[in-house]
């Protein structure tokens, strides 16, 4: 091993020790104040990043980096997943299902229009930037609603949306950009068949993979890996995203769709003794948080100041127009032709409050600067605005909307 590799290496664990560290104080801070926490994480972050302390300086496009989003985003949606009840789900379903489709092209549409004028940019630079951050983010809202508890119905409707809707945003934001590049038209047949393509077998992988887990860890007979659910929880969410990729399908979904899987094994006949679920409810928990620790402080030390300064008065009158207009237009046009459902005012008004942006549309902005897409820097500029105004805005006040709209659950 070369001295050159060896310094690099102990850079790393030096970086990742501070991010334990600190990520720990602000875990504690932010339970003190009654927040979630990645909030204090993402502020923390841009404290600590290149533009202000210099303390961590992990490029948003190295493998490092990649690494670090993808498997973080994959445990957390698993633990959201594995909150989730099917018998709720199925009250909610059509809903869900409008949100995390009709509702991003709605958000992309109404979003796109307050680009093209607010920023003066072509239209087609404007569809793009409101494709990239039009899909909400299961990274950022999962354990939003892991600390404030909501009543069911409206956080399980929320968190799936967030974890189903990054195929839609994904499939839309590079159908986009095939036009903006030159390379094709834009043909609504072929985007609802990618979109069905990739649910389905993200589905279909995650209940396979999902029975399968239920069945070795908590069958009377065959849960010859009991005593080792917590790395099955590790291996299998490795294995969903990854099985899922190579499938052309969305490998976040599959890996919510397993978490329900295994959240629900009762439902299948399957249980776990009281010892061996605590350790694997407390494994998935510490999990969860650690990447939470990573993935949002990472997130703020990556944030450009220079480049947001640049478009900062375009780009956060079209974030309030993202917020205050599309998201509610977005919910009341979804939910309400819901009739089983029968959603009352105060729970629509709550969820048109929900919708936070963060890893996913991170992660797409990055990949359009990586390939040179038109408007990439701005559009770059304008997806950190948004991630850090629903995050420091829409998260810290969660708990306040859910509490003046009597939306708060009981203990």
């Amino acid at each position: 091993m070369s001295p050159a590799s060896v310094d690099i290496a102990k850079h790393i664990l030096m970086v990742f020790g501070i991010i334990l560290a600190l990520g720990t104080a602000c875990a504690v801070i932010a339970q003190k104040l009654k927040m979630p926490d990645v909030v204090v994480f993402l502020v923390i972050g841009m404290l600590l990043g290149p533009d202000m302390a210099g303390m961590i300086d992990i490029k948003a496009d190295s493998a490092l980096n990649q690494l670090v989003l993808i498997f973080g985003s994959c445990y957390i949606l698993f633990d959201g997943g594995a909150s989730l009840r099917l018998k709720v789900l199925k009250e909610v379903w059509f809903t869900i299902v409008m949100l995390a489709t009709v509702g991003v092209l709605i958000t992309a549409a109404i979003t796109s229009v307050a680009a093209y004028y607010l920023l003066g940019v072509p239209f087609i630079v404007a569809l793009l930037l409101a494709s990239t951050i039009a899909s909400t983010d299961p990274a950022t809202l999962v354990p939003v609603f892991r600390q404030v508890r909501i009543k069911d119905r409206v956080a399980q409707t929320v968190m799936s949306e967030s974890a189903f809707n990054d195929a839609t945003g994904a499939i839309l934001t590079f159908a986009v950009l095939a036009i903006a590049m030159g390379h094709g038209e834009i043909s609504i047949s072929s985007v609802l068949l990618d979109l069905l393509k990739q649910a389905s077998f993200g589905l279909i992988t995650g209940l396979i993979l999902g029975y399968l887990g239920a069945l070795f860890i908590a069958h009377e007979k065959f849960s010859f890996l009991q005593d080792y659910a917590p790395v099955v929880s590790l291996m299998a969410v490795i294995g969903a995203f990854l099985t899922a990729d190579g499938l052309q399908a969305s490998g976040f979904m599959a890996v919510f769709v397993f978490g329900i899987m295994l959240g629900n094994k009762d439902v299948f006949g399957f249980s776990m003794g009281e010892d061996e679920q605590g350790k694997l409810d407390d494994f998935v928990l510490t999990t969860a948080l650690i990447m939470r620790m990573f993935i949002f402080i990472l997130l703020g030390s990556q944030v450009d100041f220079a480049l947001m300064n640049k478009y900062l008065v375009g780009g956060v009158a079209v974030v309030a127009v993202f917020m205050l207009v599309a998201r509610p237009v977005t919910v009341f046009l979804c939910a309400l032709p819901d009739r089983r459902t029968k959603w009352t005012i105060k729970e629509l008004l709550f969820m048109s409050w929900t919708r936070e942006t963060g890893v996913i549309p991170g992660a797409l902005a990055g990949l359009l600067m990586g390939m040179g897409a038109p408007g990439a820097k701005l559009i770059a500029s304008v997806t950190f605005l948004a991630i850090l105004m629903t995050i420091l805005i829409q998260a810290t006040t969660t708990r306040w909307l859910a509490g003046k709209l009597d939306l708060l659950a009981k203990d």
